[in-house]
């Protein structure tokens, strides 16, 4: 039914055009934002064509006998335009599964792609994956959403933040420096967690530059000192917080929730449906950072999984 195709570059128009139209896709799997770190990845991105039809497509890379959908992004499963159905899914996966026996692999890793990304639900390769593939939940980290239109109230420590901000007169600048972010981010990082962005300052820049309409940088200042910074991701309907850092002044005066405040109630993205805070895990969801999670739900967010699963070929 399928022919199955490796990517190369010479599908990069053929295959941007095809993500700009899915219906689970976000601007992570254009290929300017997923080969900014080629060399780290060994493509192994699929294309499924019906006939000359372009069915869908499939983000992926390979390592050793492992097929990974796809490590290199947050999430990373089947893109799928509006007339993809579940039988032709169901088929493609039992076909995928030949291919890459045909390849040598003999075991796959795949990142589902969140619902709340979905511009219409597209869950198809949940049930391929069920049925044909014998495949088990891996991996599952507890992301915190916000579904904005219900404007939950916020906690009473954030709200007392937000007066602090207010008191102390701070700013918050939409397209901030993002010079100026990295170093207090870093600083953050390292401080709570013992490590580095997984971007550098370069990547992210970059990335930007490629991106300006769907990377937007919001920093805060107190006298015209920066005292922390978020780096969101706008993705359709839904504001993705990629990173977030103060320092000692940011925290003690409440930067983050006047940035929040800012997006939230100011009416910077009134497309947006969402507002996702990220996983809140260790060890692979097998550990809770109770105090992170709690940080977020606090602002009105509520748990949406980020799933991992695994089959043997």
């Amino acid at each position: 039914m399928f022919t199955i195709r490796r990517y190369t570059a010479a599908d990069r128009t053929v295959w941007d055009h095809y993500v700009a139209r899915a219906r689970n896709a976000t601007f992570l799997f254009f290929r300017n934002y997923m080969d900014y770190h080629a060399d780290r990845f060994h493509d192994h991105s699929l294309l499924f064509y019906i006939g000359n039809h372009l069915h869908s497509v499939l983000p992926a890379h390979g390592k050793g006998d492992t097929f990974y959908s796809h490590f290199g992004l947050t999430y990373g499963g089947l893109l799928m335009d509006d007339n993809v159905t579940t039988a032709e899914v169901v088929h493609l996966f039992e076909e995928l599964n030949d291919y890459l026996r045909e390849q040598g692999f003999k075991h796959v890793l795949y990142r589902a792609i969140p619902w709340v990304y979905h511009r219409l639900p597209a869950e198809e390769d949940l049930y391929a994956m069920f049925w044909k593939c014998g495949a088990r939940l891996q991996q599952r980290m507890s992301g915190t959403v916000i579904f904005l239109e219900e404007n939950l109230r916020w906690r009473k420590d954030h709200r007392r933040r937000l007066k602090n901000a207010r008191e102390a007169g701070l700013r918050v600048v939409r397209d901030g420096s993002l010079e100026e972010f990295w170093p207090v981010l870093e600083a953050n990082l390292m401080q709570r967690f013992g490590q580095k962005p997984v971007h550098t300052l370069q990547e992210m820049t970059l990335l930007k530059s490629r991106f300006p309409e769907n990377i937007i940088q919001y920093n805060a200042y107190l006298n015209d000192s920066i005292v922390g910074g978020i780096t969101f991701y706008r993705m359709r309907h839904v504001l993705h917080g990629q990173y977030s850092g103060t320092n000692d002044v940011g925290k003690q005066t409440g930067a983050m929730e006047a940035i929040y405040h800012q997006v939230i109630y100011n009416g910077d993205f009134p497309e947006c449906r969402y507002l996702d805070f990220g996983t809140s895990n260790e060890k692979g969801g097998l550990i809770l950072n109770e105090g992170l999670i709690a940080h977020k739900e606090g602002y009105g967010g509520r748990t949406v999984m980020y799933d991992t699963y695994e089959w043997t070929l």
